[in-house]
C-alpha cells in the first residue's frame, strides 16, 4: 500500500518536471519556454562520469534527474541533502530500486548545512534556489562546505526574464509554498555568485532558468 503510495507521488511530481505527460509538456513548452530535461542534462555533463570525489546534491528532491548519472559515478560518493521528509522518502524509493550504494540521503537545511568546512569536492544545486527562504546564506554556505578547486553548478529560477513565467510563480507557485520569494534578477545572480567565486564563473540564460558553474579559487594563505 505504501508503495504504491510513494508510486504514485513520485510519477506526479516527475510528470510535471519532465513533461512527459501532454499536460506536462505543454505547461513546460508554453508556459516556461524550456525544456528542463535538456537543462537538467547540460548541467549534468559538467560532472564528468569519471569524476572522483564527494558531492553534496541540495535538494535532491526526488531524484528524478540525477539518479542515473549517480549510477556511473562508481567511484564518486554521494550525499542528498533535502528538507523534506516526503521528497527524501521519494529518492529513497527510486534509489532502492536502481540499487544505488554510492547515495546517502539525509534530512536538513541548506541555510545551516551539517557539514565542515570544504567537506564536497563538487556541490549540485538542481532548481533548488528558488525554493531557499534566504537565498544569500544558501549561496554561502554551499560555497563554504566545497573544497578549493571544487565545482559548484546548477539551475534555479530567476525572476525579470518572462513576464509570462513571473505571475505564474507570483500567483500560483510562491502561494502554494513551492517557490519562496524574494527571487533573484539575472543581474542579482550573477553578481552573488561573482563575489563568491570571482572569475570562474560561467552562467547561461534560458527563459527564466539561469544555469551556473562555478569553481572555488584556491587560497593565497
Amino acid at each position: 500500500m505504501q508503495k504504491n503510495a510513494y508510486s504514485k507521488r513520485m510519477n506526479r511530481y516527475d510528470d510535471v518536471l519532465t513533461g512527459r505527460r501532454w499536460w506536462s509538456h505543454i505547461y513546460m513548452k508554453y508556459l516556461w519556454r524550456t525544456d528542463d530535461n535538456a537543462i537538467a542534462r547540460e548541467v549534468l555533463a559538467m560532472i564528468p562520469d569519471d569524476f572522483r570525489g564527494k558531492i553534496l546534491d541540495v535538494p535532491i528532491g526526488t531524484a528524478v534527474f540525477t539518479a542515473e548519472k549517480f549510477s556511473r559515478l562508481t567511484d564518486t560518493e554521494v550525499v542528498g541533502l533535502d528538507y523534506s521528509d516526503e521528497m527524501l522518502a521519494i529518492a529513497g524509493k527510486r534509489a532502492a530500486t536502481m540499487q544505488l550504494r554510492n547515495l546517502r540521503l539525509e534530512q536538513g537545511d541548506v541555510g545551516k548545512l551539517p557539514y565542515p568546512d570544504e567537506s564536497f569536492d563538487c556541490v549540485l544545486s538542481m532548481s533548488g534556489f528558488q525554493a531557499f527562504p534566504d537565498k544569500p546564506k544558501a549561496f554561502a554556505e554551499t560555497f563554504r562546505v566545497l573544497k578549493q578547486g571544487g565545482l559548484f553548478c546548477g539551475c534555479f529560477y530567476v525572476t525579470g526574464q518572462r513576464p509570462c513565467a513571473d505571475r505564474f510563480v507570483r500567483y500560483v507557485l510562491n502561494r502554494k509554498g513551492l517557490f519562496v520569494p524574494p527571487h533573484l534578477t539575472r543581474n542579482e545572480a550573477e553578481d552573488l555568485l561573482h563575489s563568491l567565486y570571482g572569475d570562474k564563473v560561467t552562467i547561461k540564460i534560458y527563459s527564466s532558468t539561469l544555469l551556473f558553474k562555478c569553481i572555488k579559487q584556491k587560497s593565497n594563505k
